[in-house]
């Protein structure tokens, strides 16, 4: 927009929000550009949170460099005032993302208290994602371990559901089996305990909050696993 906006961009409709570290409600929705033309347009925005940004997203479906770019590109940032979508790749931004991304592709590798290794790599929200690790991460584990163990976020009616449906898709995973958890103290809630009662013992609630699981079950076995 300030430098002349070629593309015809809409300033009501940049789609495009800021992520950060913190969960601060009072930042997701603000008023940018104050300051005066060198500080930007003024307009209405807002920030996320950094597990809830589309580049985490992609950058945990990427399989390579040349992937992620391509992703990125695709990205829709904003609308032009003909209703037409502006990508990352039309800014001409994909190739300054990657190089920002050159580092964070990579997966890190840690050590659990078990002393069992571990990659620790993207975290995407599973109510607006996909909820799991990287691909690339995934994949490197496969090559160095017998088996390996990954998570689905959220329940499984969600996370692993968009596991099967989306990363194991795109991957080419074919997952051997399942562990699904599950405590006693949600089992005791699905069975309608308050969650102020959740503490004390209640079998009856317990048995009935087990349909629930059940349920999770007959879903997970409608994949083959």
């Amino acid at each position: 927009l300030h430098q002349g906006n070629a593309l015809d961009i809409d300033p009501k409709k940049v789609v495009w929000r800021r992520v950060l570290d913190m969960n601060d409600r009072s930042l997701r929705n603000v008023i940018v550009g104050l300051g005066g033309k060198p500080d930007g347009f003024v307009r209405q925005t807002g920030f996320d949170i950094t597990v809830a940004s589309e580049i985490m997203a992609i950058l945990c479906l990427a399989t390579s460099v040349s992937d992620l770019k391509e992703r990125l590109s695709k990205m829709v940032v904003a609308y032009n005032k003909s209703g037409e979508v502006v990508t990352a790749g039309d800014l001409e931004a994909t190739g300054a993302m990657a190089l920002l991304l050159k580092d964070a592709i990579q997966p890190n590798l840690v050590q659990t208290l078990e002393n069992t290794p571990a990659f620790i790599h993207g975290g995407p929200f599973a109510n607006i994602a996909h909820g799991c690790n990287s691909v690339m991460a995934t994949k490197i584990g496969l090559k160095l371990a017998d088996y390996v163990v990954t998570e689905a976020g959220f329940g499984a009616d969600l996370g692993a559901e968009k596991f099967f449906n989306i990363k194991a898709r795109y991957a080419g995973l074919n997952p051997s089996a399942v562990v699904i958890v599950a405590t006693i103290r949600a089992l005791k809630m699905n069975g309608g305990v308050p969650k102020t009662e959740l503490a004390a013992e209640n079998l009856q609630a317990l048995e009935a909050g087990i349909a629930n699981i059940e349920r999770h079950i007959e879903n997970v076995n409608k994949f083959g696993v």
